[in-house]
């Protein structure tokens, strides 16, 4: 029925409910729009969506289905990409070193830097961080609070760079807009590519150097079609279908 959508409850599909105003003219903004569609045409009509329906500066998103088994250990994806445009917000980076490597650290922008004292303070519930880099000897300090950092997705990690003794390349690859891409237990990969203000070139950039990231580390294991489907939103927005036959291909030409 036109105008209306089931609503899920315990039982099953009990009612229906009328679309907001707002998810009709989403749906009338799209209505006309071919999907599978290109990054490009994709980026454009979710930026003129947010534009007329969105009150805040939303999130632009990459949500990837790959054709990986989670289960066998070399075929989990986990890594990071500076993306070339950042990502439209400050983030407040927290060192975990001693002497020379903190003064480093803050040197190099780092908002927080220190040993002791700052493990203190995350003991106590102290988060004010986006990003928690350490340095090798100081990874001893911070296992009892594992517990605590590892579902903030916060515990610093060798494969993401954040357990580095080059603590000013983290600090600034931190500053510029590195993110983590992780596949998750159904080989899911979500991934920010920047904000719905930015240009439609900058995140176009982001994107094509995120997929070109993801593509690179496709295990030597995984068989078949790695890449199996890829859709663009927004925080609040559409996810629009991206053609993954075409995937690779447009990624390569977008990053010339």
């Amino acid at each position: 029925m036109e105008g209306v959508k089931p609503v899920i409850t315990t039982k099953g599909i009990k009612k229906m409910s009328k679309l907001t105003k707002k998810q009709k003219k989403m749906q009338e903004m799209l209505a006309e729009f071919v999907q599978p569609a290109t990054a490009v045409d994709s980026i454009k009509k979710l930026k003129e969506i947010s534009k007329e329906l969105s009150k805040f500066n939303e999130t632009v998103e990459c949500h990837m289905r790959l054709g990986i088994d989670v289960r066998q250990a070399d075929q989990q994806i986990r890594s990071t990409v500076v993306l070339p445009a950042g990502l439209g917000k400050t983030v407040r980076v927290c060192v975990i070193a001693k002497g020379a490597k903190a003064t480093e650290a803050k040197e190099a922008g780092a908002d927080f830097a220190g040993a002791e004292e700052i493990i203190d303070k995350i003991s106590g519930g102290w988060f004010e961080f986006d990003t928690l880099i350490a340095t090798p000897d100081c990874m001893g300090m911070l296992g009892k609070l594992g517990r605590v950092l590892g579902p903030k997705g916060l515990m610093p990690n060798p494969k993401t760079g954040t357990v580095t003794m080059d603590v000013a390349k983290a600090v600034s690859d931190a500053k510029a807009g590195k993110v983590e891409y992780r596949a998750d237990k159904q080989g899911m990969i979500h991934c920010p590519v920047g904000k719905a203000e930015f240009t439609e070139e900058d995140l176009l950039k982001n994107y094509a150097t995120l997929a070109d990231a993801v593509l690179r580390s496709k295990p030597s294991s995984a068989k078949g079609t790695f890449v199996k489907s890829v859709y663009l939103s927004t925080t609040m927005g559409p996810g629009i279908k991206l053609d993954p036959k075409n995937f690779a291909a447009e990624v390569k030409e977008l990053l010339v």
